[in-house]
């Protein structure tokens, strides 16, 4: 029974935390901050994310999520994809190099007894088009269990628009 309910919140885990984007980049936020091309991503988000299925690329899921990208290189995320009594917000860096947006937070988990039961990482590849008021990204993320064990991973996608 346990292990079919730490299944099933890893399940759902999966599904809500994925909600940011592409390669986990775990470098130093503040060695490439400068300019203007770090401040085209610093503000407050509303992301609309798509859980896929990593092998056929379908899409799983839908929802939105909050993302602020604060001068210095921190990140704040928040979801609508589970219950905020099973995940905390997540926290993080991103990173402005050789041309490319990145970034990785992680959030804490939690069973339906408020047990913690691991934490996921998000890793996400941003890129800007023409609009500098909106992103669309790749994530991709891990889940560990308590001991740091990988219980799953999975994909998505994501479009953003700046909040004004």
């Amino acid at each position: 029974m346990k292990s079919q309910r730490m299944n099933s919140v890893f399940g759902l885990a999966l599904l809500v935390t994925i909600s940011l984007v592409g390669a986990v980049l775990l470098v130093p936020a503040g060695d490439a901050l400068a300019g203007k091309a770090s401040r085209k991503l610093e503000g407050t988000w509303l992301v609309q994310v798509t859980i896929q299925n990593c092998q056929t690329g379908d899409d799983l899921k839908t929802f939105p999520a909050l993302l602020t990208f604060a001068q210095g290189g921190t990140l704040t995320e928040t979801t609508t994809g589970f219950t905020p009594a099973a995940r905390t917000p997540g926290h993080g860096f991103w990173r402005f190099a050789d041309g490319a947006y990145s970034a990785s937070s992680e959030a804490f988990l939690f069973g339906p007894d408020g047990t913690y039961i691991g934490r996921q990482t998000i890793g996400q590849a941003i890129e800007f088009g023409s609009d500098p008021d909106a992103f669309s990204s790749t994530a991709s993320i891990t889940i560990v269990d308590p001991g740091g064990n990988t219980v799953m991973t999975g994909c998505a996608t994501a479009v953003a628009s700046r909040m004004k």
